[in-house]
């Protein structure tokens, strides 16, 4: 990393402490037709083009959005259902709140990147992306976790926290998340017998 870059870097990542998180809250609800150009869409039109993260920004999205839902025998990750692509979305869209939410959630994600490659450069001296696998893996450890993270690694937990939620809203809410979670809406029961066995059992009723 350049001492620019470097610069650039421990700005953003300033910044970052001073800006709320990126969550949001995804509506169900069908919105009326006197509110519905009020409503925020879930997710981005097929025809949606990449508007705020640069080349680098995306990648680096994608291989931490995949460590977040990896690919397994039920769906693809988080990349395959279109995650790195919906939050570009989410950091671009002012109806998520207005312009001043719009440009909070950019400075959080735009530093909380920034953030995980100057670890990674500090630590491993090379970028988020270009680490290995378990070189990865030993920083998110420090964040993922919050009751055991270390002081100095808040910054991180903050921004951890965020991006899984916001991977799991976009995952959950595309077509293949609702596949993996067998989602099936609306739909009409003859005769409603109760919640399965298996579930209860899985869920541990019986002992409550």
């Amino acid at each position: 990393m350049s001492d620019i870059h470097r610069r650039d870097a421990l700005k953003l990542i300033g910044l970052m402490a001073a800006a709320p998180t990126f969550s949001f809250s995804c509506t169900t609800q069908e919105p009326s037709e006197s509110d519905a150009a009020s409503q925020v869409a879930t997710q981005p039109a097929a025809d949606y083009e990449r508007q705020f993260f640069t080349d680098h920004e995306f990648e680096t999205v994608r291989v931490l959005s995949d460590l977040v839902i990896p690919a397994d025998e039920r769906s693809g990750s988080a990349t395959d259902a279109g995650v790195p692509r919906f939050m570009d979305f989410v950091m671009t869209d002012e109806q998520m709140g207005g312009r001043e939410a719009m440009e909070q959630r950019q400075t959080a994600m735009r530093g909380g990147l920034a953030w995980l490659d100057y670890q990674c450069r500090e630590r491993f001296d090379a970028l988020f992306v270009d680490c290995t696998e378990a070189q990865r893996r030993e920083l998110l450890d420090l964040i993922a976790w919050p009751e055991d993270a270390p002081p100095d690694m808040e910054a991180g937990v903050e921004f951890f926290n965020s991006f899984r939620d916001l991977t799991a809203s976009g995952f959950f809410s595309s077509r293949m998340g609702m596949e993996d979670v067998q989602y099936q809406g609306n739909t009409y029961v003859e005769e409603w017998t109760g919640c399965p066995d298996a579930v209860h059992q899985h869920i541990r009723l019986e002992e409550a």
